[in-house]
């Protein structure tokens, strides 16, 4: 089991985090355009934690630079499946974090249900941001 997926499974999002490059890009498959650092993409999946109901993944596939994780859980009574694709750069940090899920009606809800987040996730990266600086 690779150590994301484990990470994820436990719920453990300090482990999360620290699997991230800081240069990590997230793609969301709600979103147009790509979120770039650390500090957003740790502070959206903390809020794809609180999200996600009855979340597993179901199957992993890959190699040692990239990785396919597919997942399947509940939003808002909608079931859905999704993949978390991922790329590993040369010290094993994930730098290219790609999400895509279907049917249309469970992303439709998990964009109403993320949207609810979003504050809270500009205020969480802000802070890390802001703590990171502070400590540097």
């Amino acid at each position: 089991m690779h150590p994301f997926r484990a990470a994820v499974e436990a719920r453990d999002a300090a482990a999360i985090e620290a699997l991230l490059a800081e240069n990590v890009v997230f793609t969301s498959p709600v979103a147009f355009k790509p979120y770039p650092g650390k500090a957003i993409t740790a502070a959206i999946l903390r809020a794809v934690l609180r999200v996600f109901e009855d979340f597993r993944y179901v199957r992993e596939i890959g190699d040692d630079r990239d990785h396919a994780l597919v997942f399947e859980a509940t939003v808002n009574g909608k079931k859905l499946t999704g993949c978390d694709f991922l790329h590993f750069d040369e010290q094993g940090r994930i730098d290219d974090f790609m999400v895509m899920v279907r049917p249309l009606s469970a992303a439709q809800a998990l964009a109403e249900r993320m949207g609810e987040q979003f504050e809270r996730i500009k205020a969480e990266a802000t802070a890390d941001i802001q703590r990171q600086a502070a400590g540097a």
